[in-house]
């Protein structure tokens, strides 16, 4: 397969710098809206081609311009032959490709003011460039090598090897990571219990055609969203009709998560123990995960105000009642496409963490028993809106939603339903969230001094 060198045939741009005294929420000039295209020039635009690959864009008329490549391949999809082989994908993907060095990769993108990252996740993993408007057809020239075309050269693979370790050593230093990943390790028998990042049996081992096989079976067009800020849904359409039509197949075939339950302890010289109880909940873009989301608030999610005690929350206040100390204590959510985790996190002194986590779970079965009024709903409604429209302020959070919801649906939902559908959500909705976790089978990690600190069938 050659390099792709054909993008700056593409048809340009404008930009919203050319425009002078008119209105932003007007197309440009010569700026035509895709076929189906209503209500406003700004919504987010949906396409999936024949081959399965989504195109999703919201023209924003930015100087800027904003592109991912979303595709499910998070380590969920690593098998015990590879695992550890997306935190290598991560760290590659400024590699040599069949197109381009990696040197032509760095300075090409950097000789436009641009830039070129990859983050990934239990889901998925993406790809994602930034640049002046003008300089689209550059920078997507290397977006698509290095989603298409990649080379993974034996070598160049090699040397990843002390940035892997460096990785890893970064994420030793946070206590909250390592139980976070305990955390997934000891709830789910499979794919969910997959590490962010590689094992340590599996540093060095990762070779080139780990890398080779694993992008062959995930890479497909029917597995890829196209999302785009700041640039025209016509445009990136015919991007991904004569560029992202790489492999066409579902690839391969995630096995369905398995929760099992259970507990992992790290035990260290720490005197703060940082602790995590949770059971499954429900998986992300259903009513019920939903309902979880506004238990998060209810109960306390954690700080809304910079250098905050947090003594608002129900948490913080049900272990203050116990201990006489503002322990930090939050509830700990988390949704994935088949399954998910709710539960509490509590960081304490190693003397009080017994009591703290009993406190918090004790506070839980409150909620469950009817420990919740109507006032406590309406603000808890109103911290989850507030906190998902922010979120879509940033270009970063309004490409992520896009990205998440084509590739988990082909389609997009618009923040004005997913609010009325946060508005729906009942007292009984919550207090059947909080009876799940109460009466399901409970997963814990722990780390620090744990002494003090109870074992899950002690709780």
């Amino acid at each position: 397969m050659k390099g792709i060198r054909g993008i700056s045939q593409l048809s340009r741009r404008f930009h919203a710098a050319a425009r002078t005294g008119q209105s932003l929420s007007q197309p440009l000039a010569g700026i035509k809206l895709s076929p189906g295209a209503v209500h406003s020039y700004q919504d987010v635009h949906v396409t999936r081609l024949p081959s399965g690959l989504v195109i999703a864009s919201q023209e924003n008329y930015s100087p800027a311009s904003k592109i991912g490549v979303f595709i499910k391949a998070g380590c969920r999809y690593e098998t015990p032959d590879n695992q550890g082989v997306t935190h290598l994908l991560r760290l590659a993907s400024n590699l040599t490709t069949k197109g381009a060095s990696a040197f032509k990769i760095c300075r090409g993108v950097e000789s436009v003011g641009g830039s070129l990252s990859v983050t990934s996740s239990r889901e998925n993993m993406v790809y994602t460039v930034d640049c002046l408007r003008d300089d689209f057809d550059t920078v997507m020239e290397y977006l698509i090598n290095v989603t298409t075309a990649p080379e993974f050269r034996s070598w160049e693979v090699s040397d990843l090897t002390p940035r892997v370790k460096l990785d890893k050593a970064l994420a030793a230093q946070s206590t909250q990571i390592a139980v976070v990943e305990g955390l997934h390790d000891a709830a789910y028998k499979n794919a969910l219990c997959n590490s962010l990042y590689c094992p340590d049996h599996m540093v060095g081992n990762i070779q080139s055609e780990h890398l080779h096989h694993f992008v062959q079976n995930n890479f497909t067009s029917a597995r890829m969203a196209l999302v785009g800020l700041g640039v025209d849904h016509t445009v990136l359409k015919q991007v991904g009709e004569q560029f992202l039509n790489i492999r066409s197949g579902a690839g391969t075939t995630g096995a369905k998560a398995q929760y099992r339950g259970g507990e992992i302890r790290l035990a260290s010289t720490s005197s703060m123990v940082h602790s995590a109880v949770v059971s499954q909940s429900a998986a992300a873009g259903t009513n019920e995960a939903l309902a979880f989301s506004v238990l998060q608030h209810a109960l306390g999610a954690g700080l809304h105000v910079k250098r905050g005690s947090g003594t608002s929350s129900k948490l913080v206040q049900a272990v203050i009642k116990a201990t006489a100390d503002p322990f930090d204590v939050s509830a700990f959510n988390a949704s994935y496409s088949d399954s998910g985790l709710f539960g509490v996190y509590t960081i304490s002194q190693a003397a009080a963490a017994g009591d703290v986590m009993k406190a918090a779970l004790a506070q839980v079965k409150a909620v469950a028993d009817g420990g919740i009024t109507a006032a406590d709903l309406t603000q808890a409604k109103a911290q989850v809106k507030a906190q998902f429209l922010m979120s879509l302020e940033t270009s970063e959070g309004m490409l992520e939603d896009m990205g998440a919801q084509a590739l988990a649906g082909g389609s997009y939902c618009p923040p004005e339903q997913i609010s009325k559908n946060i508005d729906n959500v009942t007292l009984t909705d919550v207090a059947n969230a909080a009876k799940k976790f109460v009466s399901g089978k409970k997963t814990m990690a722990s780390s620090g001094n744990l002494i003090k600190t109870p074992f899950v069938d002690e709780l």
